[in-house]
């Protein structure tokens, strides 16, 4: 799956460009980063915008490469019977995810690091 990221790319080189870069990823509609693959206590992620923290970033002729330490919520889902002893408790959770921007279209691939 991949998404879009032009306000960060037209930020890139600025000295607002992580908070410009985690906001514009925050904002995605739930579903976007591939949080799922790096579940480690819950079984489902929590419809809710993620907390992100700029990590590392590089940039070559034709990517921008960022490392990002990701926060966000999970919990793991019973069927839902009145009888089901699994509680319905939230967990947090944290992955560090890899972004790779396209320079000419701002067109983002991100993969659990």
């Amino acid at each position: 799956m991949s998404f879009r990221l032009p306000q960060s790319l037209q930020a890139w080189e600025t000295p607002q460009f992580a908070e410009i870069f985690c906001h514009e990823v925050e904002r995605l509609p739930h579903g976007s980063l591939p949080l799922h693959l790096a579940l480690s206590m819950g079984s489902h992620v929590i419809n809710r915008p993620p907390k992100l923290m700029l990590l590392s970033s590089a940039a070559d002729e034709t990517h921008l490469t960022l490392k990002a330490g990701v926060f966000f919520n999970t919990v793991i889902a019973g069927c839902s019977c009145a009888d089901d002893p699994t509680p319905a408790d939230e967990n947090n959770e944290y992955c560090e995810l890899w972004f790779l921007i396209d320079r000419c279209s701002g067109i983002t691939q991100a993969r659990v690091a």
